[in-house]
């Protein structure tokens, strides 16, 4: 019923930017919280960062706040993490996370994207 899509992830070297999106379709009637996580190899997957419908921001990961921005355009459904000064521990599988109400359904649902790896050289 919904669908989240991420793009972005890639293979870049230490200091440089990456932009993840996430776009969510289907039957959706209201997104609620949106956010991103990482799995590293070997790793439990980890909050990275959140934003909610109004655009309020968390960063639970203390190493990206500073140069992780995560943002959204509710007009789009998408969810944006721009990363900037990448290191190698920042290597992992991006996924995105979305609180969705579908049509007909009176509760948020949480909802996964694929994810997208990114690899820092360095």
């Amino acid at each position: 019923q919904v669908q989240l899509v991420e793009s972005g992830g890639g293979l870049v070297q230490a200091g440089e930017s990456l932009r993840l999106s996430c776009a969510a379709s289907g039957r959706i009637f209201r997104i609620g919280n949106m956010a991103w996580y990482r799995q590293a190899p070997g790793k439990q997957r980890e909050l990275v960062a959140s934003c909610t419908t109004g655009g309020r921001t968390e960063y639970v990961d203390s190493s990206a706040q500073g140069r992780f921005t995560i943002s959204r355009d509710n007009t789009k459904r998408t969810v944006y993490l721009q990363m900037n000064s990448l290191k190698p521990e920042d290597t992992a599988v991006y996924y995105c996370n979305a609180d969705v109400q579908t049509f007909g359904d009176a509760i948020f649902r949480a909802y996964w994207g694929q994810g997208t790896q990114v690899t820092v050289s360095s």
